[in-house]
């Protein structure tokens, strides 16, 4: 028994390998406090709560460009136009950050997990068969599209090439070179880029939710844990959203203006 916990009530209750409190003590799986303020990164620190070890200084710089790349797509994204409008309803910065996380579902937020998913599918199949992985691409993407002629993590409805897709691209690269990652995911998304592309004028490159898949695959996080990392990333962006809009005032400022009216389909008056 100890002071803080004199019946033992509380001890067994919670278990957890992340963090060790005591009066005067914080350390974090076995690193305190101190050491992690002066020698650590946030993004570092985030990967070795999630994950239980630092990262690579290679490996580093990914899940930074990943997190970078999420933070922030304009008041047109649903989580930011969301977290905006709440702020004018006088409910409080964390009440209008919190609006603008919780409606990162599977459709707006979802398609990074989703292609992580997809990803692992052909990476395990062409490790499990040694077959060709253009083979396997193809074979996979065809059952996808028996779901869904859209494939998350490829297209973009407003850019034509997503400008966060090379700069990954090259991180990637980089990160294959000095044996930072084994490339596999890499191979796999390109590999589905090429046959999305086949016989097209249009092509139909990959996106911010595809690279950052790459990443996220290559660096072993499982899908859920890959959308709760963007979240992360996105929230940044929340909170400057929401943050500016209630500098700038206005009250419940709607998704559209107000001389705009809905189109009314119900019965006539």
């Amino acid at each position: 028994m100890n002071e803080v916990d004199p019946t033992g009530a509380v001890a067994g209750w919670w278990a957890t390998d992340i963090s060790n409190i005591a009066p005067g003590s914080i350390s974090l799986r076995g690193n305190p406090i101190g050491d992690l303020l002066r020698e650590h990164s946030f993004t570092e620190v985030v990967w070795m709560l999630v994950s239980g070890t630092f990262p690579t200084p290679g490996q580093h710089r990914l899940l930074e460009a990943a997190l970078v790349a999420s933070v922030d797509h304009g008041p047109q994204a649903p989580s930011i136009a969301s977290a905006r409008m709440a702020a004018t309803c006088g409910v409080g910065l964390n009440s209008a950050v919190a609006n603008g996380i919780n409606v990162l579902g599977d459709v707006h937020g979802g398609a990074g997990q989703q292609c992580v998913e997809l990803l692992n599918e052909i990476v395990e199949e062409h490790e499990g068969s040694g077959e060709d992985l253009l083979a396997v691409t193809r074979s996979v993407v065809q059952r996808w599209q028996a779901r869904s002629r859209y494939l998350p993590g490829f297209g973009h409805r407003f850019h034509p090439v997503d400008p966060r897709r090379e700069p990954i691209l090259e991180l990637l690269r980089e990160a294959r070179s000095t044996n930072d990652i084994r490339g596999l995911h890499v191979d796999a998304g390109l590999a589905v880029e090429s046959i999305l592309n086949e016989g097209r004028t249009t092509p139909v490159p990959i996106n911010v939710d595809g690279v950052t898949a790459m990443i996220y695959g290559e660096l072993g996080v499982p899908p859920e844990l890959a959308r709760g990392l963007f979240v992360l990333g996105r929230s940044a962006g929340i909170l400057a959203h929401a943050w500016e809009q209630t500098q700038q005032g206005g009250r419940i400022k709607g998704p559209i203006p107000p001389s705009i009216l809905p189109t009314y389909t119900g019965p006539a008056s």
